[in-house]
């Protein structure tokens, strides 16, 4: 038995009925008999609607015992199923074995399978209790039209978590901080009378912003309430001369408060954004983001009220970095792009030396990073996979399950951080010993499609999901894909994962245009359950491209890549690159050297010197 399987074993769950899952499962079901309910809804979501969610709003997680970071979770009284999409499945798998839960894997193209399960298993006028305060506009509009078949109710009103969970925690109160100059580049004073222009433009005489990114963006705040997005908990209501920031007491301190009041910001209880709604005028009109708005806090608003629906005028404006943060940005990949090769160096410098295992790596690389200028904390927690460990994209090793680095095969490294001059994301795979000949043809293809999408040229405006398939055309050619998008939004200082464009399969939107300034992931990969991963990830800027003289047809854009760290050649099959994708590593780099090398010295440098030669 392998270092990996023998370490998978031990952290397995029990298959047994006192499984913590099993008993907070029959507790929800027995306030569901008491309050003659059928069935529970438990979305990954929390007021604001965000990915990653304060301890508070972990119930899904708390419920099931998966503890990935997207799923949805429904309880009847007789079955409970978790439904997550491929990136979960071997995780989810793993975690729910002993629960009574049952793993339904979502099929691409059908994210709303939990809709059909849902109308299938509660009975002709039935009720489906959510949380209306943590439930999507959006989504909400979708679960009462496919419960409407069967004349099954919807019942947002009632926490039935509340009941379930005694010991739920409570609401994080870590103190909000302002992100300052030269870092926060534009004043947040400018940023008002934009997102005010916008609202004029709709004709809204309010608008109600509920997504933290957002405010924190509008408001140049950050927090810490949210683990790895430097965000706090907050609503934000504007009119066209005032705005009132819903935060929690305390928080804010008294000098603070000051400055935002001279900015034209007040504040005012966290918990009295409802009631803010519902003293709205009854000639107003609201602008809010269907997508970004809970069901629960619109049903506070009077039904004379106008509503408007709209992407937040700030999403798009937040996604589009200026030259200055941009800057900022290129600093900060530096600072990145050095504590990697200090890592690095030492990595392999120890790799058959000493005892390395995922969470060696998680520890040494993190430490590595905290050395860095303006570094904050890292931007998602450390994925440090080997082998078969890999072949999970969003695998996280724990001291009851992980890997000893030792054989032969492939390690596969996610990491980022979180700097006052940008957010960093980046993934590598190492080998380990000699990798076999398929796993070099894999990795090469997935470099193959990495360096296809970011040598790509395409007119402004182009809808982000038609890039997708460049990324994918060297895997498809070989009969191979995957299961997650190949490329993300990122943020400034802000969440690793922002809109609104994706690289992806998803149905293409207009909110999604590519503009300048917008930065961006690139990160195809191939996972081969119980044998290896691999991923290459860079972050990519959307920069203005030169085009032949007299060229009217369009105006385009390229891709600037800001990622500084090798990619490794030991892993390639080079009778699968063409010359002129030699060419692109080669320059890539070079470009890599020629930035971290004055920075560096002794042992780090050397590392880099060695794995940037051209090839």
């Amino acid at each position: 038995m392998s270092g990996v399987e023998s370490a998978m074993l031990k952290g397995a769950p029990m298959d047994t009925p006192t499984s913590p899952a099993r008993l907070r499962i029959e507790r929800v079901r027995d306030v569901l008999r008491a309050r003659a309910i059928d069935a529970l809804l438990v979305p990954s979501s929390d007021p604001h609607l965000s990915e990653y969610l304060p301890a508070r709003w972990q119930g899904r997680q708390w419920l099931s015992g998966f503890t990935g970071s997207m799923g949805t979770l429904a309880v009847t009284l007789e079955h409970a199923a978790l439904f997550a999409d491929s990136r979960y499945w071997v995780q989810a798998e793993a975690e729910l074995a002993g629960s009574g839960i049952d793993l339904v894997k979502i099929p691409a193209g059908n994210p709303n399978i939990h809709l059909d399960w849902l109308a299938a298993e509660v009975r002709e006028e039935g009720s489906v209790a959510v949380d209306g305060d943590v439930l999507g506009l959006a989504s909400a509009r979708a679960l009462t039209a496919a419960l409407a078949a069967k004349q099954i109710r919807l019942e947002t009103g009632a926490d039935v978590l509340a009941e379930a969970w005694p010991d739920r925690p409570a609401l994080p109160t870590a103190p909000v901080y302002a992100h300052l100059p030269p870092h926060a580049a534009v004043s947040r004073v400018a940023k008002f009378a934009q997102l005010r222009e916008e609202m004029a433009r709709t004709g809204a005489s309010h608008h109600f912003v509920s997504t933290v990114d957002d405010i924190a963006w509008l408001t140049n705040l950050r927090g810490a309430d949210v683990t790895y997005n430097p965000v706090f908990l907050a609503h934000l209501m504007l009119d066209a001369d005032t705005a009132t920031l819903f935060v929690g007491a305390g928080k804010v301190d008294d000098t603070l408060a000051a400055t935002l009041a001279a900015d034209g910001i007040t504040l005012a209880p966290y918990a009295a954004a409802g009631d803010a709604l519902a003293a709205l005028p009854a000639d107003a009109v609201l602008l809010i983001d269907p997508r970004r708005v809970t069901h629960g806090l619109l049903a506070r608003v009077p039904s004379s009220v106008k509503v408007v629906e709209a992407l937040n005028p700030s999403t798009r404006a937040k996604s589009r970095k200026t030259a200055e943060e941009a800057a900022h940005v290129r600093e900060a990949m530096i600072e990145d792009g050095i504590a990697m090769c200090e890592f690095y160096a030492w990595f392999e410098q120890a790799l058959g030396r000493e005892r390395i295992t995922e969470l060696t790596i998680d520890e040494r690389l993190s430490a590595a990073r905290a050395r860095r200028p303006n570094f904050v904390g890292l931007s998602f927690p450390v994925i440090a996979g080997f082998n078969a460990n890999g072949a999970m994209p969003h695998y996280r090793a724990t001291e009851a399950s992980h890997a000893v680095i030792a054989g032969d095969g492939l390690l596969l490294i996610d990491s980022g951080g979180q700097y006052l001059g940008g957010t960093t994301d980046i993934t590598r795979v190492w080998p380990i010993g000699t990798p076999s000949a398929a796993m070099k043809r894999d990795y090469t293809l997935v470099l193959k499609g990495t360096m296809a999408l970011s040598r790509a040229r395409f007119p402004r405006g182009t809808l982000s999901p038609m890039l997708d398939a460049l990324a994918r055309a060297p895997l498809w050619a070989e009969g191979i894909d995957f299961g997650h998008g190949t490329g993300h939004g990122v943020g400034y200082f802000l969440n690793v994962h922002e809109g609104p464009q994706s690289i992806s399969k998803a149905i293409p939107e207009a909110s999604m245009a590519m503009e300048p300034g917008m930065i961006t992931s690139i990160e195809p990969g191939v996972y081969r359950a119980g044998q290896w991963g691999v991923r290459i990830e860079n972050l990519v800027l959307n920069v203005p491209a030169a085009t032949p003289e007299g060229n009217a047809f369009a105006e385009m854009l390229e891709f600037e890549t800001l990622t500084l760290c090798p990619i490794d050649t030991r892993c390639l099959d080079f009778n699968l690159l063409r010359e002129d994708e030699r060419a692109w590593l080669n320059a890539y780099h070079a470009m890599v050297r020629e930035r971290l090398a004055p920075r560096l010295a002794g042992d780090a440098r050397a590392w880099l010197e060695a794995r940037t030669g051209a090839v």
